[in-house]
């Protein structure tokens, strides 16, 4: 059973559930998620209050091939000592769950990701997103498309470690796309 949501032109959105057919458009996003995961079945659960101005909220996730679980030794001093403003979960792997300050999205996520690595030796490497193809937001700079780019940043940082590449092999193809 699948769920897909898309942005109107007119600023609804409309959701389907593809099991049965079940359409519904509404000017709230989450009421139309909320319609959606009751005709699934599933509990639905409100997004939280909004942060604050410059605070962003994101999740910070160590996605390993071979990993051995949220209990593995490797981040007992980051479960016991998380950066301030993150809490440790278990999400069948590990993660932080975050609410730190920055001036954008990026900045938050780049200085939680460049201080757990300095304090505890773990390169964090996704913010744990499904679907990354599903962007409600591309015209905001700090929300959910803002997360998925951030992701797939750190997703592909660390799967072209994986294959031998370092950082000036990233720099490179970053700088031929030309982006400023």
């Amino acid at each position: 059973m699948g769920l897909t949501f898309h942005r109107n032109p007119d600023g609804t959105t409309t959701g389907r559930n593809e099991a049965n057919g079940f359409t519904v458009t509404h000017a709230e996003e989450e009421e139309v998620k909320r319609q959606l995961y009751e005709d699934a079945g599933w509990e639905y659960t409100p997004p939280p209050p909004p942060v604050p101005p410059g605070v962003h909220r994101f999740s910070l996730v160590h996605d390993e091939f071979r990993s051995s679980g949220y209990g593995d030794e490797r981040y007992a001093g980051l479960r016991a000592r998380p950066p301030e403003g993150c809490v440790a979960v278990d999400r069948g792997c590990f993660a932080l769950e975050c609410e730190r300050p920055g001036k954008t999205l990026m900045d938050a996520v780049a200085g939680t990701v460049a201080e757990v690595r300095r304090e505890h030796g773990l390169v964090m490497n996704s913010l744990g997103v499904e679907k990354p193809h599903e962007w409600f937001d591309a015209d905001s700079k700090d929300g959910y498309a803002a997360e998925i780019v951030a992701h797939l940043v750190l997703m592909a940082a660390d799967r072209a470690r994986l294959l031998g590449y370092g950082r000036k092999d990233l720099v490179r193809l970053l700088d031929a796309t030309g982006i400023e």
